[in-house]
């Protein structure tokens, strides 16, 4: 999986992604629910929650386990490297994918979990808190 630095996530464009499926939408709301009851996420680490949600660590494991996921989710894979490259020359200026299942599908969660964020706009665990409770 390829990490971004934690400075990279001031700098980035993020496009609204009005067309995340909505089961995607649902899996990660529940993620970050469940990371805020862990205290995996709290009013003091407001500035690096993206990092620990969704860069610090892998979000699926195993090459079978992604396939699974992107079936479970219908994408296909070239769906997913498309939103990846687009992502990466957007904000890069050049792709830097290494196109395996497990790689993809993380880079496809690190960006849909930033546009998750995004559309959040909270800045208390309170208000991240009632954006998820409202969208569950």
């Amino acid at each position: 999986m390829i990490i971004f630095p934690k400075q990279h996530q001031q700098e980035v464009k993020i496009k609204k992604n009005k067309t995340m499926k909505q089961s995607i939408k649902q899996e990660l709301l529940s993620y970050i629910d469940d990371s805020i009851i862990d205290r995996v996420i709290t009013n003091d680490n407001q500035d690096d929650w993206h990092f620990h949600l969704f860069n610090e660590d892998y979000y699926i494991i195993g090459h079978y386990n992604a396939e699974q996921w992107f079936k479970h989710h219908k994408i296909s894979s070239w769906e997913a490297i498309k939103k990846v490259q687009e992502y990466q020359m957007d904000n890069f200026g050049k792709v830097n994918l290494h196109p395996n299942p497990e790689n993809t599908v993380n880079l496809y969660v690190y960006i849909c979990g930033e546009e998750l964020l995004s559309e959040a706009n909270a800045e208390t665990i309170q208000g991240l808190k009632q954006f998820v409770n409202q969208n569950l």
